[in-house]
Parts: C-alpha cells; sequence; structure tokens
C-alpha cells in the first residue's frame, strides 16, 4: 500500500512540476518588470504591508520602515528607531501604526500623519509578524522566541493579553468576520486559530505533509487559508 501511495505521489509530483513549467512560461508573458524603487539603507528585508486608505506601502528593512507612495512609486519617508523591525501593521482608522522591533523586543507605536513615534510597548521576546484586529481594534505581535503573542488596544497602546503559544510563531492573518486570527507555528508544522473575544488558542491543525509554514493568505469569501510551506522528504 506503502509503494502505491508513494507512486500516486510521483504522479502528482511529476504533474505539478509539469503544471509548474507551463504556468511559467504563460507568466513570462503576463508579468514583466515595470520600475524598480530605489530604496537604500542598510539591512535585511522582511514584512511588506499595504495601506490602501492612505496609498502606502510600508516595507521593513533593518532597523527602519521605509514609506513608499503608491501612486508615486516613489520612497517618501522612513520610520526610524525601530531595531530588527519585522513587520508594520496599519490602523488608517486611528491614524496609527505599529512596527514590531525584534531586536529590542518592544513594538512601536506611530502616527502615520508624520512617521513620529508615539510610544512603546514591550512585549516577548523577538515580535515578528504583526497585524491589526480591526472588529476589536487590537494589535496582535507574534514573538519568535517568546512563542507567545502580545496584544495591544490601538487607542489605549496598553497590553490586553498575552497568549502562549506552543511554538514559534511565524505569519499571520486576521479574520475579524470569524472573530478568529490564524497563525502559523513554524517549528510545529501546524496552525492555529485565536478567538479574538478570549484572546485563547481554540484550535490546532497540523498540516502534514506541509512543513515549516512562513506565508499565509486568507480568502474571506470561501473562508480558505492558504500557505506558504516546505513538504517533508520532497
Amino acid at each position: 500500500m506503502k509503494k502505491i501511495h508513494r507512486r500516486f505521489l510521483s504522479v502528482i509530483l511529476c504533474c505539478g512540476l509539469a503544471l509548474g513549467w507551463i504556468s511559467t512560461c504563460r507568466a513570462e508573458k503576463l508579468y514583466r518588470l515595470l520600475k524598480t524603487i530605489p530604496v537604500g539603507g542598510d539591512g535585511g528585508w522582511d514584512y511588506l504591508s499595504v495601506d490602501d486608505a492612505g496609498r502606502r506601502l510600508y516595507v521593513a528593512h533593518g532597523n527602519a520602515v521605509a514609506v513608499i507612495d503608491l501612486d508615486r512609486d516613489t520612497v517618501v519617508g522612513e520610520i526610524a528607531d525601530t531595531p530588527g523591525v519585522h513587520g508594520f501593521a496599519c490602523a488608517p482608522e486611528l491614524g496609527r501604526g505599529f512596527a514590531s522591533n525584534g531586536r529590542e523586543n518592544k513594538v512601536s507605536i506611530v502616527d502615520l500623519k508624520t512617521l513620529r513615534r508615539l510610544a512603546k510597548v514591550d512585549t516577548g521576546a523577538n515580535p515578528d509578524a504583526i497585524l491589526y484586529e480591526p472588529a476589536r481594534r487590537e494589535v496582535y505581535a507574534f514573538n519568535g522566541r517568546g512563542e507567545s503573542v502580545t496584544v495591544i488596544g490601538a487607542e489605549s497602546g496598553k497590553i490586553v493579553a498575552t497568549i502562549p503559544l506552543s511554538g514559534k510563531p511565524e505569519f499571520a492573518v486576521a479574520d475579524p468576520a470569524a472573530g478568529r486570527v490564524y497563525c502559523n507555528i513554524e517549528d510545529k508544522n501546524a496552525v492555529v486559530a485565536i478567538d479574538t473575544r478570549t484572546h485563547r488558542v481554540t484550535d490546532t491543525w497540523p498540516i502534514a505533509p506541509g512543513a515549516e509554514a512562513t506565508g499565509m493568505a486568507l480568502d474571506p469569501a470561501h473562508h480558505r487559508l492558504f500557505l506558504g510551506a516546505t513538504t517533508n522528504g520532497w
């Protein structure tokens, strides 16, 4: 039975590779480089976040967040003093943004108009991914080494809850309609669901044969999660 199973998986993999090659050929015709936006600065890159209302792109880069005007395709500002920043979350209706400063175990609260820091909030060790949950107006900072989530009131700037996790959190998405936040637990090959009302983990789903999931996207219309992961043994 195992041999049949492996052969079946081999057929799927070969078909997938063939479809991938066809898709690549088609993509070359559909996609092309339009413009390169020089950002400058030192250090690596991490998460991107888009503020649709403000027409801005926020790029975590080294120890700062680059701010890009989406209509002019130019850098229009920088949010400084964010050591080891991983991500940036926007709360447009509050005029605030939140940066996860991995190297200092803090979240910076920023005025979106002036790009000036309003405050810093202590988190667990190495805050990585960060998101804004609009239904309850809360910010979730996912602490990599701390294996926890720090929940911050977006208006008050105060810590609302600390949620323990079973492993190292990676990327996450909010589902306000369902009252949930979903997060990849990278070293446990699992996804957890967090209830935004109780601030508790309510479900844990294994992702085998997927492993070490990083990226995640939500299709709210069909209520489906899409994960970017490697596969064990392939």
